[in-house]
């Protein structure tokens, strides 16, 4: 509902702030059914042209191996917001089967994850090999359609490993020559980059220590570089230092991917140690680009501040600042008695000591000032030019220290404002979730924790000792929390009146689909095996839960009933499967009599007593084969209403991540 208070939150952030645009939103995206093609492009990052491309990629995948694969593209993963969990549940959602995979990507979330069946061809560290060392390099790179394109080529090449001992040497060969390019490629990539492969040797923790020092080191340089061009800019003018604002502005862009790349592995998805250590060399490099920006320009800016050819002239500027500095003193400490009398300590704290220190740099500056008069009188350019220099810089911390107290009684000031208005919002919060039905409750502790919240603020809000910056933490924090709360419960009843309004009829399918896979195995049991038969058994159970849940549960009942049905195809593929093979395999009697064996009805006869008509051949431990045929694009799911099949196995597996 509402943002926190930029003014206060942001405050020691002002000099970034300027230079940062403001995005658009990003659009989060629940699970998806998925259409007649291979690639769901919602984020919109793909061109038309790239979209067909990747669409025949993928249908070459089928057509050579069998595998299926699925490429989605989301602005963002909600309802779950897990990649993992995302792609888990849309697999789901369209019954993908053992040989089915998906790429759920999410553009502006920078998360992925690719799905597969435990059950399936490929291990788990096959795709999560094909993840790390294909699929995110094409992402962290910006390549959506290459992203997909890699998923399909490792899941290509992965199906192809398993062939006879030529085919292991030409692939050992290929890794052999593959290894050799992407060596080049890499060498190549770090000699432009300034980073050589003895990065690879250090120590995952070193590296962490590296790149969190060079952070700090370039973001020091880049202040001050900012700080030199202001001087620089008031005494030469802005054409004179335009090159090497460029390079400040530069040197900015790559601190700030840096820092970026900082915070993707500070937050709570964790990354495996090869992201990680990517990710660190990254920002090395980008911090010695950064710092090559500044030292580029160095030179000519050192010829630009040569005070020894206007030592006079710079003195007098700097004699000149320091003087308005110092009259704004006494301004200060009234100021700044003004907060103590009106706020707590610790609202104040942080500028407690400005004035004083304000003084000492002024102090300072006078000294440097003394010196350099002396160094300009006796003829000493270079000399006094160091002098001003320390000076300037002194005079200018002084005046910044004296602007913090301003600007902290101005954010303190728009804070009370701030923590009023949300007072009142917090209020009509509370209102509301008294009102709203709570069957789960949900609300009740939420609305407890809000309500004591609500009177620490007002506490720090009211009287002569206020803390507004304390006050609107805690209110924004309670409004966040009731915020999230009546989310969950009013997001949990729009997707149960969902799941209502689909449910009656996918339960009818379901039970439809249970029926006909009955009738045929019933008739056929003579021939089907255990496999079929334990998949309609799972299928009825399923069948039985949704009804009994359709009321009390009905997005559970919603998924039970899908998953009855997709078991449900299975039965019928299997029993389809096991009575080909039966029914290939010869027949030793009559016509009656293969219809009764295959209807289980002459097996049984036989099983009681006479053996005289009991086929040469036996029938021993039943009959298998299962059902042949390659992997087709919609995966031949019975009935025509899921994409695949569901499997045994399990589609969840530690992966994916953030790039």
């Amino acid at each position: 509902m509402r943002s926190r208070l930029t003014s206060v939150v942001a405050a020691s952030l002002a000099v970034l702030v300027g230079s940062l645009g403001f995005a658009v939103p990003a659009s989060a995206t629940e699970p998806v059914t998925l259409g007649d093609g291979r690639v769901w492009d919602e984020a919109d990052v793909l061109t038309d042209a790239q979209e067909a491309n990747l669409d025949s990629r993928l249908e070459r995948l089928t057509e050579d191996t069998g595998l299926d694969l699925w490429v989605v593209y989301v602005d963002r993963f909600t309802d779950p917001t897990d990649a993992q969990k995302w792609a888990e549940a849309t697999a789901r959602l369209n019954n993908l089967g053992p040989d089915q995979y998906l790429l759920a990507v999410a553009t502006e979330g920078r998360a992925y994850y690719l799905s597969s069946d435990s059950s399936g061809p490929l291990s788990d560290d096959r795709i999560t090999t094909i993840e790390q060392d294909r699929v995110f390099p094409a992402l962290d790179a910006g390549d959506w359609q290459g992203a997909g394109v890699a998923a399909a080529d490792g899941l290509a090449d992965a199906r192809s490993g398993g062939g006879g001992g030529l085919i292991w040497v030409v692939l050992l060969v290929v890794a052999a020559l593959g290894g050799l390019v992407i060596w080049a490629i890499v060498r190549r990539r770090r000699a432009a980059t300034g980073a050589t492969t003895a990065t690879r040797q250090i120590p995952l923790e070193e590296l962490e220590r590296q790149a969190g020092a060079a952070l700090v080191q370039t973001d020091d340089a880049v202040t001050a570089s900012a700080q030199e061009l202001g001087f620089a800019t008031a005494e030469f003018g802005e054409a004179a230092t335009a090159e090497f604002a460029q390079a400040i502005t530069a040197a900015r862009t790559s601190l700030e991917r840096a820092f970026s790349l900082q915070q993707q592995m500070d937050d709570e998805t964790p990354d495996s140690p090869d992201q990680r250590r990517t990710w660190y060399e990254e920002i090395l490099d980008l911090c010695r680009s950064a710092g090559a920006a500044l030292t580029e320009k160095a030179e000519a800016f050192d010829a630009l501040r040569d005070l020894a050819k206007n030592a006079p002239e710079a003195l007098a500027r700097v004699q000149l600042r320091r003087t308005d500095a110092g009259a704004r003193l006494d301004g200060i400490d009234a100021r700044l008695g003004e907060l103590r009398t009106a706020y707590r300590p610790e609202a104040v704290a942080a500028v407690a000591d400005n004035p004083a220190q304000a003084r000492d740099r002024l102090a300072f500056a006078d000294a440097r000032l003394a010196e350099a008069q002396t160094e300009v009188a006796a003829g000493d350019g270079a000399g006094a030019a160091v002098g001003i220099r320390a000076a300037e810089q002194a005079v200018d911390q002084a005046t910044r220290l004296q602007d913090a107290v301003e600007k902290l009684a101005a954010d303190l000031s728009a804070a009370e404002r701030e923590g009023a208005a949300l007072v009142t919002e917090l209020d009509a919060d509370l209102a509301a979730a008294a009102a709203t039905p709570d069957p789960e409750s949900r609300l009740a502790p939420v609305i407890a924790s809000t309500r004591l919240n609500l009177d620490a603020a007002r506490e720090k809000l009211t009287g002569r000792a206020r803390d507004p910056l304390s006050a609107v933490d805690l209110l924004e924090e309670a409004n966040a929390a009731i915020d999230g709360a009546l989310g969950q419960v009013r997001d949990a009843q729009q997707r149960a009146d969902r799941a209502r309004s689909v449910l009656s009829q996918t339960l009818l399918q379901a039970k439809a689909q249970v029926s006909t896979a009955e009738d045929f195995i019933g008739a056929r049991r003579g021939a089907v095996g255990a496999t079929a038969r334990t998949r309609l058994a799972e299928a009825g159970a399923a069948l039985v839960q949704a009804t009994q849940l359709q009321q009390s549960d009905p997005e559970r009942a919603l998924d039970l009933a899908h998953r009855s049905s997709a078991l449900a195809g299975e039965a019928m593929q299997r029993a389809q499967g096991d009575v080909g093979s039966f029914a290939g395999g010869g027949n030793t009697g009559g016509a009656g009599d293969f219809g009764g064996m295959l209807g289980g009805i002459i097996i049984g006869s036989l099983l009681g007593g006479g053996g005289s008509r009991r086929p040469s051949g036996g029938f021993g431990g039943g009959f298998g084969g299962g059902f042949g045929g390659s992997s087709s694009r919609r995966g031949g799911g019975f009935g025509g209403g899921s994409i695949g099949r569901s499997s045994g196995g399990s589609r969840s597996r530690r992966g994916g991540g953030r790039f």
